[in-house]
């Protein structure tokens, strides 16, 4: 068996086990990595670091998978990335009711140090153009009570983050409504960085990723996963960020 058949079977391709492979080593290789997927000088990671995933799942003595390696990262209940008080805080902000209910999954979270401060690298990842969600967030008509005040929660909070956005650059129009993947993944950024602990968001396209013909139009190099990306942002995120 190999290792991707460890996988849920609808995660087996696209930006999931891409991002598995660009996380499997050694600590000090993947630090480098992601130092280097940032790209900019005052922000670093280390092989000190904590992120998620780990890499690929891990085949055991007994012919099992230690699947641990694979789990992604929810800021607010995963130890380490955040204190035990800013997980609350970013909980409570997103969740009106916590039973049965998450708050987001990262395909990639590490800590990392950002002009000399304690900080936190996230990062969202695409293997071909239908990854890129335009629909809002879905809502069940025989939904709870719980899960409609989420839903009413979840959207004051994607508001707030995009009215406090745009008092820094005209354009922000994050909503629950339309692009939710990209309006949360935004405003949980902001969240963050508005608890003092700042935040480095990164949009990765994985290019060439053949086995996705069927699902999606594969990037073909940097600059068509750019051109999808401003086109699927426009109108959401002001085109300077």
């Amino acid at each position: 068996m190999k290792w991707i058949d460890a996988l849920p079977e609808h995660r087996r391709r696209g930006s999931f086990p891409c991002c598995l492979l660009f996380m499997e080593g050694k600590e000090a290789v993947v630090a480098d990595s992601l130092t280097k997927l940032v790209g900019l000088p005052e922000v670093h990671v280390e092989a000190k670091d904590l992120w998620m995933p780990r890499g690929l799942p891990l085949l055991k003595a007994d012919g099992t998978w230690d699947k641990s390696p694979i789990e992604e990262a929810k800021l607010g209940e995963s130890e380490g990335f955040l204190s035990k008080a800013q997980r609350e805080e970013v909980t409570r902000w997103w969740l009106a009711v916590r039973e049965r209910a998450n708050t987001p999954n990262w395909d990639i979270a590490s800590t990392c140090t950002i002009e000399g401060k304690a900080g936190l690298l996230l990062v969202e990842a695409k293997a071909h153009d239908k990854e890129l969600k335009e629909d809002g967030k879905p809502r069940d008509e025989d939904a709870s009570e719980g899960s409609i005040a989420n839903h009413e929660q979840i959207g004051r909070a994607i508001a707030e983050a995009s009215a406090e956005l745009n008092k820094t650059m005209a354009g922000w129009n994050l909503s629950c409504d339309s692009h939710y993947q990209l309006a949360n993944r935004f405003a949980w950024a902001w969240k963050i960085a508005s608890m003092g602990v700042p935040v480095v968001l990164v949009y990765l396209g994985f290019v060439g990723a053949k086995d996705v013909n069927d699902l999606g139009e594969p990037f073909v190099d940097g600059a068509d996963w750019t051109r999808v990306l401003m086109e699927h942002s426009r109108g959401i995120v002001p085109e300077g960020v």
